[in-house]
Formats: C-alpha cells, sequence, structure tokens
C-alpha cells in the first residue's frame, strides 16, 4: 500500500497524562532505554546503550541548536503581543545565513494577539548586552495563510540575528509541557553537542547523552558522526487528515558536508540518534540516486519533496555505494563542501530503508508522522513496544525515556 493511503487512526494509542514528562530528570543519563532488538523488548539504564549497539555501529548526531524563538512584546498600551519565530524569508539561502544577519531580517512568525496588532504599528523593545541597551523593532510586512511575514530591526545594527533572539527570546518547550520555560530549559533542552543554531525544537533523542557515554561509545569502537537538521515548529504538526494524502509534511533545512558522506560509504552499520538525523541521513541518500540519474541536476532541484521517493525513485534504487558517489562527484563538480538545502521526506510504512540499520528515539505523540516513522521501521510492533513502556512506568515525549530499535 502506498504511504498516501495510510489512515492515521490506526497509528494512535492512549497515552495518560501522567505519563509526559514535563520536566527532565536530574541526569541526563537517568532515563530509562527500552530496547527492541528483533521482536525481544527489554529495559535498561540509558548507559547501557554501549553494550546493545551492535559491532562498530556508527551513531550519527543532530547537532542542530535550539534557538530562543518565542519573542513577546508590550504594546504601549500594556498588551502582549508573542511572536514565534519559525524560519528565515524566502530571500536567504539557509538558516545559518539568516541567524547571521546584522541590523535587520525579514522572518516567518507565527503571531499571537495579531488581531490587536494594528496595521502600520511597530513593536519595539529594549534589552541590556554588555552594558549596552539594545534596541528591537517589530514591523509586519505581510500576512500569509499559515504565518506573518515580520520585519525586525535593531540596535546596535553590529549584532547578529542569533545574538538577538539569544538577548530578548525564551526557549520554545513544546506545548504538550503544558508549562512555560524556566531557567534549567536553558541548558536541559540542548543536547551537549548542539553547536549549529537554527532549531525552533530539541532533536530529543540527542538529550540523553552525556560526554561521558559519547566518550564510552568511542572507546567501545562506536565513531560518531553529526549532521544538521534544524527542526521546525512542524514537528509538533498533528496529522489531523484521514489519510495521508492529505496531510503536508513539514520541509526542514538539512546541512550535511563531504566528509561525513564519505565516512557513511565506510560504514555498514549507521544508527542515526532521532528522527531527524533519520530524515536526514535517508534525504541524503535519495539526493545521492537523483544526481546518479541526473548527473546535471541543479542544486533546488534536488530537495526532497514529500512523496517522490514512493512515486519516483524506489523502483530506481542504484545502492548505497552507487547513491553516495554520485552525491560527492556532483558536490565537486559544484564546488561545495557542503549540501545546505530542505527535504520534506516522509517515512511511513512501505518505506525501505537505504542507510540506517536502527534508531535511537524518544517516545512520541499518538497520531504523528514520528510514530509512522517508528512504524515504518519496525512494524506492528510498535504497539508491542509501546505497551511495555506504559506497563513499565515509561516516561514520554521530549524530556521522557529512550528507546533503541534495531529491527
Amino acid at each position: 500500500m502506498h504511504p498516501k493511503h495510510i489512515s492515521i487512526a490506526d497509528y494512535t494509542y492512549h497515552l495518560p497524562d501522567d505519563r509526559i514528562a514535563r520536566y527532565p530528570l536530574p541526569n541526563r543519563d537517568d532515563s530509562q532505554l527500552f530496547v527492541y532488538q528483533q521482536g525481544q523488548i527489554s529495559r535498561e539504564k540509558f548507559p547501557a546503550i554501549v553494550q546493545h549497539l551492535p559491532a562498530h555501529a556508527m551513531l550519527v548526531f543532530n547537532n542542530s541548536r535550539v534557538v530562543e524563538a518565542r519573542l513577546l512584546f508590550q504594546k504601549a498600551t500594556g498588551g502582549i503581543i508573542e511572536l514565534f519565530a519559525l524560519e528565515p524569508h524566502e530571500q536567504y539561502a539557509d538558516i545559518t545565513t539568516a541567524m547571521n544577519c546584522t541590523g535587520s531580517i525579514e522572518y516567518k512568525c507565527l503571531v499571537g494577539g495579531a488581531n490587536k496588532w494594528k496595521a502600520g504599528m511597530q513593536l519595539q523593545k529594549e534589552v541590556q548586552h554588555e552594558g549596552e541597551t539594545v534596541l528591537i523593532t517589530a514591523a509586519m510586512q505581510e500576512r500569509r495563510s499559515d504565518c506573518f511575514i515580520i520585519h525586525f530591526s535593531w540596535t546596535p545594527a553590529s549584532l547578529a540575528f542569533a545574538q538577538i533572539l539569544h538577548l530578548m527570546g525564551e526557549m520554545p518547550i513544546p506545548p504538550y509541557l503544558q508549562r512555560k520555560a524556566e531557567a534549567s530549559d536553558l541548558e536541559r533542552y540542548q543536547t551537549v553537542y548542539a553547536s549549529q543554531v537554527g532549531s525552533v525544537a530539541a532533536p530529543t533523542a540527542g538529550l540523553h547523552f552525556t560526554p561521558a557515554i559519547q566518550e564510552a561509545l568511542v572507546k567501545a569502537g562506536h565513531p560518531l558522526q553529526y549532521v544538521t537538521l534544524h527542526v521546525g515548529a512542524g514537528t509538533f504538526k498533528p496529522v489531523k487528515a484521514d489519510s495521508m494524502q492529505d496531510h503536508e509534511m513539514h520541509a526542514e533545512f538539512i546541512d550535511v558536508d563531504t566528509a561525513t558522506l564519505e565516512a557513511l560509504l565506510q560504514q555498514d552499520s549507521i544508527i542515526p540518534v532521532g528522527t531527524t538525523s533519520m530524515r536526514t541521513l535517508e534525504s541524503v541518500y535519495w539526493m545521492g540516486v537523483k544526481t546518479y540519474h541526473q548527473p546535471g541536476i541543479s542544486l533546488q532541484a534536488l530537495e526532497m519533496q514529500q512523496w517522490e521517493v514512493y512515486d519516483t525513485w524506489l523502483q530506481q534504487n542504484p545502492g548505497k555505494e552507487a547513491a553516495l558517489n554520485a552525491l560527492l562527484q556532483w558536490m565537486r563538480r559544484q564546488g561545495l563542501q557542503r549540501l545546505i538545502l530542505r527535504t520534506q521526506i516522509i517515512i511511513a510504512p512501505g518505506y525501505v530503508f537505504q542507510l540506517c540499520k536502527g534508531l535511537v528515539t524518544n517516545f512520541h505523540q499518538p497520531n504523528s508522522t514520528l510514530l509512522l516513522l517508528v512504524a515504518a521501521l519496525i512494524g506492528e510492533d510498535w504497539q508491542r513496544l509501546y505497551q511495555y513502556a506504559l506497563d513499565h512506568e515509561g516516561r514520554f515525549l521530549s524530556y521522557g525515556d529512550s528507546s533503541l530499535l534495531l529491527p
């Protein structure tokens, strides 16, 4: 069956409210690890992941860093307008470029209280930075069906937009936590290896890892690699359509360099940490398939659309070595060391995995595309795994427990 015809009603379960982990545990690696291995399910503490990985398996982490995307402005009348910075305007090549903009920027935002923001009204906020007053101004440029285009400007103009967000923004913890961000979230809603600024949601599978666990992995013979997928707010978007063909998958920026592609070529066992790492790796593979069949393809045409793997490429699959080598050769011809572009790929039952042999991930919301991805990897056993976690004090969602899936 084509994944377009999947009914999301078949991918739900009852998640009691008290099983949602509203706060992280005291230590990152205190969580449970639920291991699914060829149909067998067991429960460990997270540090035991080192013992359960296949020999010499490479772990691939998403090193995107969450930005303080929730921005509060107070009107002269006292009312609050809340902006949620989603992603850059199309005029910017990628998120990194936008984050480095100085002086002004146009950004796609959600606006809370938009009906109170009258035409022509500018919002302003002052914050302190190194003993200097920073003035940030926001003006509404355009209203779209799914967002607003906001023009931000600030003085001193020498500051980058990433610094502005850090100075005035709040950490955008998920809405299902049903609380406001607290000081502790500034640290705990980031992975310890986060470095590339741009996500509005954390790649939460990585929240369990500590420097000590990463060191233990390397000592045990597991190489570590890093890719970037800047997580968008669409990761929380519930599937409201009856069938998946009526659901639009969110598009997100990925960033992968040639050294990583070359490392992937040398590995038989690749385990992504998180659904975002998995979507990045599988997207990169299919981009390689495109360059294999179309050596003159443009960068924009490499972007992965939601259904094109199923509609076009599954029957034109040259294999890992041919696809990745074709992509590397294409990048060299283009003079590119890094591949930065969008993917909208959806991984759902019916998908055939090309690079990934397993997955480290948390427990996801009912009726979500993330649950479809888990089901694509381990089939109907996702129900057994989730029920096992519910029966064994599992903590769910972003700050919850981890699982290692080895089909």
